[in-house]
């Protein structure tokens, strides 16, 4: 298993070593003491999954009081996943990354407590994994607008298929700060 580094230090992919021969694959998805060697503290205490067409777009999300780290991964199709830096002090603030997951290259992205998230679906339909610091706490729920120009996230050139709820969140430099995560919130592993 290998940890591969983006531009912000606290989100990164995983790469599983998968073992394959002619009967399919094997690979580990999760093994909690090599993610903790990889750096990824989290207890994580709940398991999502959705499924979407091509260019259902969801995100960006977050929560506030109740952070979420989550450890992404698609288990069938491709998906363009991403991460936006929404920690008020944060030297990375505003700051997004993106990575292609796929069932072809079977890689994790680590979104730490903090960052909004979101992905849209590349390939006819996607079934779309994540593990989670946090339960989801409805109340808790804010988001950032995926396309807000501020942030040029790179999102594929398609025609996006969005929530109602998800075309009306403000952008980033919108949205109070005491409606958004700080920097300095560091969550201890339970």
């Amino acid at each position: 298993m290998k940890r591969i580094d983006t531009d912000m230090s606290d989100v990164f992919l995983i790469e599983p070593r998968v073992f394959g021969d002619s009967r399919g694959y094997f690979f580990e998805s999760y093994h909690e003491q090599k993610f903790r060697n990889l750096g990824i503290k989290t207890h994580f205490v709940q398991d999502n999954r959705s499924r979407s067409s091509r260019g259902v777009l969801r995100g960006l999300h977050f929560q506030l009081h109740c952070p979420q780290a989550k450890l992404c991964s698609v288990l069938q199709g491709e998906v363009f996943d991403v991460a936006v830096d929404i920690r008020v002090g944060s030297p990375n603030f505003g700051k997004w990354v993106g990575a292609i997951l796929s069932e072809d290259n079977k890689r994790q992205m680590f979104i730490p407590e903090g960052y909004a998230h979101g992905f849209v679906v590349l390939s006819e339909t996607a079934d779309f994994s994540y593990k989670c610091g946090d339960f989801y706490h409805s109340e808790d729920e804010g988001g950032v607008l995926w396309c807000d120009p501020s942030l040029g996230i790179a999102w594929p050139k398609m025609e996006y298929v969005l929530s109602d709820k998800d075309k009306c969140y403000l952008p980033l430099n919108d949205i109070p700060e005491d409606k958004l995560p700080h920097y300095s919130f560091q969550k201890e592993p339970s």
